[in-house]
């Protein structure tokens, strides 16, 4: 098909279609004549073309993405859009207070927070592959808006950036990665914040815990009775589970991130708090579920 007709059929111009074929985004055949012929894979590469670049995606976006059969950099994308948006609505809420008067020394020490909150969840996004990456980055930027003000805070941002960059990578076998990219393909970054969102408030607010616990009485039972099955342990989701927690036992998850997290979040660390209090209740009513945290 020649540029006229592929004009027609994805509704591009002509120098468009140019444009980006000399990007290397297409790659059409160069006919005897010095015309190019644009194929059927050409024309559906120009329509997701024409959509990505709608959406906001730069070329070197658009690249990987085309180049990527899981769709691992599109979820990757949205995560990223998602963390933009978070830091471009906390630069609205610094712009109205300074309309109506904060003064500009005030400003600036937030915003300064505000880019280095945004620094801290993008070295999470990067730090940690496929879903667990996006659930974890999205997970703490819902604690990262306190004002970076002590030392110590200072201090505990330089420690998360200096773990974040060192951090050894976290692979999993291909059967598990397999199993996760299948259990995960639908889950998009709205699912993952509705789902820490609801996690959070019933941890945060006591009696939202009591009534889950009382109303899901019969599925924790059911639940608790399966972690301890030899069909679990068996299971993919027990090894990934497993390797998880070796992993963050090993890197310094836990004796360094954490710490530094509840350190620079004071609101992470009150949620850690209500966690340790939930725990208590969840286990005062099932104690078998205690020793399921070191089981692996």
């Amino acid at each position: 098909m020649l540029i006229n007709e592929t004009s027609k059929a994805t509704n591009l111009t002509k120098k468009a279609i140019e444009y980006y074929t000399e990007q290397n985004l297409i790659f059409p055949d160069l006919l005897d004549n010095g015309y190019r012929d644009f194929s059927d894979n050409d024309i559906e590469c120009l329509k997701k073309i024409s959509v990505l670049r709608k959406l906001g995606l730069s070329i070197g976006e658009i690249k990987a993405v085309l180049s990527d059969e899981k769709g691992d950099t599109l979820k990757k994308l949205s995560v990223r859009n998602e963390l933009n948006l978070k830091k471009e609505r906390a630069k609205y809420a610094l712009l109205d207070k300074l309309s109506c008067g904060k003064s500009y020394t005030e400003i600036s020490a937030e915003l300064v927070a505000v880019e280095q909150h945004a620094t801290v969840t993008e070295k999470l996004l990067d730090a940690f592959p496929g879903y667990y990456g996006r659930f974890i980055s999205l997970h703490w930027a819902y604690f990262l808006n306190d004002p970076i003000i002590t030392e110590e805070q200072k201090s505990a941002y330089n420690e998360i950036l200096m773990f974040l960059d060192n951090i050894p990578p976290l692979s999993f076998p291909e059967n598990l990665q397999s199993y996760i990219d299948e259990a995960t393909k639908d889950i998009s970054t709205i699912d993952i914040n509705n789902l820490s969102e609801k996690t959070k408030q019933s941890i945060i607010n006591p009696e939202t815990f009591e009534t889950f616990l009382s109303e899901n009485k019969e599925v924790l039972e059911t639940y608790l009775a399966y972690i301890q099955s030899d069909e679990y342990k068996n299971s993919p989701m027990f090894q990934m589970k497993a390797l998880l927690i070796e992993f963050n036992k090993t890197s310094g998850y836990y004796e360094i991130l954490i710490p530094a997290m509840k350190k620079l979040s004071p609101s992470y660390a009150e949620y850690c708090k209500q966690c340790e209090i939930a725990n208590e209740k969840l286990y005062a009513q099932y104690p078998d579920a205690r020793k399921l945290d070191y089981n692996y």
